[in-house]
């Protein structure tokens, strides 16, 4: 006699959807994506070229041999307005992340990014290359077209002259390391209004109340300060009682990795 043992009903594993792999490249691409589809991204970005171009082409336009500027230096003539192209710059870097916070999407952003630091990190790279490559076009052109209008006058110059090159790019570079240290205030803060408040009360204002102190050691502090450090980039000749091109570049560096150091503590600390 022999007995039939029922066959086991064997079930094969449902399979499961393989969700795609978190890296760099695709934490940078959102946030490249992020930067450009917002519309305040053109209208800061705008804001600060049209500032630079205006204000270069006025003085392009007004400038006389006899007004008694011909011994400001010529990169720093057709560049005034970077002053004001910086602080909308500036407020965009603030925009990149305290915006985040504004609108709740930061909570979605650091659900997708566990590890947080990599958001901070792409933020911040993704922002310097933008403001970057938009700063060094803006200046090249602004000085461009002022010289056609200077062109007969005494603060006549070419892109092949001592300094110039690389006082257009330091521009630039001074411009962009500004923004980022907007960008960690923004961060660090997580307040739209308290980072420009921060940004403009302690980056712009501070050294400025600083260096009117009667001391020595103060005034050559201050040399070092952000908006100090930058404005001796971007001459195309030594700026009395500034900083070397050098120094500047490397006080500024600094003070940028300082504003971020800050908000990638807090971003360990914090829940959100």
């Amino acid at each position: 006699m022999t007995t039939s043992t029922p066959t086991a009903l064997t079930t094969e594993p449902a399979a499961t959807a393989t969700a795609p792999r978190l890296t760099h490249a695709r934490v940078l691409r959102s946030e490249w994506h992020k930067l450009r589809t917002v519309r305040s991204t053109w209208t800061t970005a705008l804001t600060a070229t049209a500032l630079v171009l205006g204000v270069g082409l006025l003085m392009g336009t007004t400038y006389t041999s006899d007004g008694g500027d011909s011994d400001v230096d010529t990169v720093v003539l057709t560049l005034y307005g970077s002053q004001l192209g910086a602080l909308a710059l500036a407020v965009l870097g603030i925009l990149v992340t305290a915006g985040e916070y504004a609108t709740g999407m930061i909570r979605a952003t650091l659900t997708a990014v566990p590890r947080r630091l990599p958001v901070l990190g792409a933020k911040a790279a993704v922002y310097t290359g933008a403001v970057l490559a938009l700063t060094s076009a803006t200046n090249l052109l602004t000085f461009l077209i002022a010289q056609v209008f200077l062109s007969d006058t005494d603060q006549a110059a070419s892109l092949t002259d001592d300094g110039v090159l690389a006082a257009l790019a330091g521009n630039a570079a001074g411009t962009t390391l500004l923004g980022v240290v907007a960008l960690g205030l923004g961060a660090a803060l997580r307040s739209v209004p308290g980072a420009i408040g921060a940004f403009v009360g302690g980056v712009m204002i501070l050294p400025e109340v600083l260096g009117m102190l009667p001391y020595e050691a103060m005034e050559t502090a201050v040399r070092y300060f952000p908006t100090q450090a930058a404005g001796a980039l971007g001459s195309a000749t030594p700026l009395p009682g500034a900083a070397t091109p050098g120094a500047a570049l490397l006080a500024l560096l600094l003070w940028a990795a300082a504003a971020l150091a800050l908000p990638a503590l807090l971003l360990k600390r914090r829940d959100v």
